[in-house]
């Protein structure tokens, strides 16, 4: 089982506070941070937040919440093993082709160390202030992922889709083992479908008051309907059991999350707090060290 921390930009947005971070993770055998993104936050939504019960996302407009590939840049030089995740980054909001040089230049400068976890978003006030279309953001994200993935397979390359249109480009450098992972966020069936059928990975939202089981279902079934491997498709989903102080068994929460057939637990750093390097070194010395 592989484990991870979620929220890490905007729960340690500042610079000491996020190295410090990164190294007790790495030393605690954390495999992964995760970081979020909104590019901007509307004063005022009516779009409703789906992780939440009042339908807003915690905190306020002016909480602090860096850009995750600027965060993750800064942060994973001063770690060697420690691996990144964007969960998630909102894929329709950014130009595909910078996007592509953007990540494949992170992964090539961390030595392989990043994974790409995306959404379709739901904050339509967001889209509007970037002045993009929220409509159709799933079906183009469809097509950024394909466009992304034909930059990264070699060079002089040409693609054609119904949003992104090249031909004879090269981008470089490529990332490290060819790719980089894209995971698929959101805890929607469609979401399910689209980790089946395009994703490296599926990530359920950990803060989603929802059965995952359904939705991975329908992702396997989906990556079978795609002539795809189901269990090459990689699960990270929450363990609310295992979070420290939440239950006196977390390694028999961890165990039943692998009899699931999830890969990864992300753990929200909000339970670490308010010690936070403290309960990280405790929670790998309990959990992550026993197993």
């Amino acid at each position: 089982m592989k484990f991870a921390l979620q929220f890490a930009n905007s729960i340690r947005p500042d610079p000491d506070g996020a190295k410090r971070l990164a190294l007790a993770a790495e030393a605690a055998g954390f495999e992964s941070l995760i970081a979020i993104e909104h590019v901007v936050w509307p004063t005022d939504y009516a779009s409703t937040y789906p992780y939440a019960a009042s339908g807003k996302l915690p905190g306020g407009h002016q909480s602090k919440m860096p850009d995750p590939l600027i965060w993750i840049a800064f942060v994973s030089g001063v770690t060697t093993r420690l691996r990144f995740m964007t969960g998630v980054l909102i894929l329709p909001q950014r130009n595909p082709l910078v996007l592509a040089k953007e990540v494949a230049t992170l992964d090539h400068l961390t030595g392989g160390r990043l994974s790409l976890g995306i959404g379709v978003g739901w904050l339509r006030e967001e889209f509007d202030a970037l002045g993009i279309p929220f409509d159709k953001r799933g079906a183009r994200s469809d097509d950024y992922i394909a466009a992304m993935r034909a930059l990264w397979s070699g060079d002089d390359v040409s693609y054609k889709g119904p949003f992104v249109e090249f031909s004879a480009v090269s981008c470089n450098p490529k990332p490290v083992n060819g790719s980089v992972p894209i995971l698929i966020g959101g805890h929607s069936t469609m979401a399910a479908r689209r980790a089946g059928r395009l994703g490296d990975g599926f990530f359920p939202a950990t803060g989603a008051q929802v059965d995952i089981a359904p939705l991975l279902d329908i992702a396997r079934q989906s990556a079978e309907e795609a002539g795809r491997d189901p269990s090459a498709i990689e699960i990270t989903t929450g363990c609310p059991a295992a979070l420290p102080g939440a239950s006196a068994d977390p390694l028999g929460a961890v165990q039943e999350c692998a009899a699931r057939g999830v890969d990864r637990i992300a753990l929200r750093l909000t339970d670490f707090l308010p010690d936070l390097e403290e309960k990280i070194a405790e929670f790998g010395e309990q959990v992550i060290d026993r197993l």
